[in-house]
């Protein structure tokens, strides 16, 4: 009766925070207080399929659960994003019967990385996607080592790993494990065999922390390493991406499956690639799998294209306290070829807590808007300023920069009549700030 009554109660709040747009974590909270086991003792599917990492989880969750809904599988999968335990038990409850089993044919659980220890105390994946990691929201998390003990407790000696293979740190969980699926990238043309970043977080071994060397940087440290000391280095891959043409809009994985990107970014195909190596292996041939991806615009607000009077622009959200993912929107926008204006909007750091720190501004790379195609960037926030004595430190041209106190200031500022698409470059506590003034197409 207990479990009865708290998955009546959570389905019940689950349908009032429907009807006042309201989030996903409440009901799961409120069901952890009145069975805190209630996570074991529902029946979960044969298949439970967990992603984790710094960055892309959602991204890479929505491809995999489009994936396989498209293929004919019955998806049960977080896509609010609320990815804590408590918007994991929302989302369970809820895709549950009255008698506690779950209605589909694989659970999708996208983590905060952090938590998943918590999550999967019960719950046990069958197949675990590790994505990256990376400096994110220092604040909050720490050095992304500390993130990776944190994540130790929440791997199942049973589940099946699915590594990125150019991160090295991601790598260090493989081991002692033969239960591993590894992906990452080949040779790409826009390798660089020299580090060409602010800060280097694989300039030493996450194993014996002696020297590391790599063959060749994909970007950050994301790519080809080995330790001369210890043996550490990258494991080869099952599913990789062979080739990628950015400018085209194209990338391939084992040199047979050609997808195009609607999003032309390296990170994007990383992220592509993870739900391509996850579809395969819930057996959907790669050929089921491609048409699915090809041109595949994500419906988690990550990008969104918008108008501003005869201006077209697209907004890239990128996560404030991450500057690995500020440097993927920063390239996007930077490739252009067609020119382009860039806004940068600071004008909270986080939604969930208050913070002034933004040290982490130092960590991106903007010199990289010092592109020919980039015109103009405007400097827009509560922390402009900020932004300025940042940007003070690039060689990019005063006069090429505005800066503005106000997300409202901005919209006016490039409300006329250039010609250059706008790339508004921001994370989701500042987003709609800037949405809720254009015309969001």
């Amino acid at each position: 009766m207990k479990v009865l009554f708290t998955i009546v109660v959570c389905k019940v709040l689950r349908l009032i925070g429907k009807m006042v747009g309201k989030g996903s974590s409440l009901p799961g909270k409120i069901a952890l207080k009145i069975c805190p086991d209630i996570l074991d003792r529902v029946k979960l599917p044969k298949y439970i399929i967990a992603v984790t990492g710094s960055n892309g989880k959602t991204s890479t969750v929505e491809m995999i659960a489009h994936i396989l809904m498209e293929n004919g599988k019955n998806v049960a999968w977080n896509k609010e994003g609320s990815n804590q335990i408590e918007g994991v038990t929302t989302l369970v409850l809820n895709s549950a019967t009255l008698t506690g089993k779950v209605k589909a044919d694989i659970l999708l659980i996208e983590s905060d990385e952090r938590f998943a220890r918590y999550t999967f105390k019960y719950i046990k994946p069958t197949h675990y996607v590790i994505t990256n990691l990376y400096r994110d929201q220092l604040t909050r998390n720490g050095h992304p080592e500390w993130v990776y003990n944190a994540l130790l407790d929440s791997i199942h000696p049973e589940t099946q790993l699915i590594l990125n293979a150019d991160d090295p740190l991601v790598s260090c969980f493989g081991y002692g494990k033969e239960n591993v699926i590894w992906f990452g990238a080949g040779d790409l043309s826009t390798d660089t065999t020299e580090f060409d970043g602010v800060y280097h977080d694989g300039q030493y071994c996450p194993n014996c922390k002696m020297p590391m060397t790599y063959s060749k940087y994909h970007y950050n440290h994301i790519g080809h390493y080995q330790c001369e000391a210890c043996g550490h280095k990258r494991n080869d891959t099952t599913y990789t991406v062979t080739s990628a043409d950015l400018e085209a809009g194209v990338a391939v994985i084992n040199e047979e499956y050609e997808i195009k990107l609607a999003l032309k970014s390296l990170y994007n195909i990383y992220n592509i690639l993870a739900a391509f190596t996850v579809a395969s292996l819930a057996d959907i041939d790669g050929k089921d799998i491609v048409p699915h991806i090809n041109n595949y615009v994500l419906k988690n607000g990550r990008v969104v294209t918008f108008s501003l009077g005869n201006r077209k622009g697209t907004l890239l959200t990128s996560k404030h306290e991450n500057s690995i993912s500020y440097n993927q929107s920063l390239r996007i926008a930077a490739a252009d070829k067609e020119g382009c204006d860039v806004v940068i909007i600071v004008d909270a750091v986080s939604r969930k807590y208050f913070t002034s720190d933004v040290s982490w501004l130092w960590d991106i790379d903007f010199h990289l808007l010092g592109s020919e195609n980039v015109k103009q960037i405007v400097l827009a926030g509560t922390y402009c300023n900020d932004l300025a004595v940042r940007f003070s430190y690039t060689d990019i041209e005063n006069d090429k920069i505005q800066i503005l106190e106000t997300v409202e200031d901005a919209v006016t500022y490039l409300n006329n009549e250039r010609k250059e698409k706008i790339y508004v470059i921001t994370c989701f506590s500042d987003k709609d700030k800037f949405l809720t003034r254009v015309v969001v197409d």
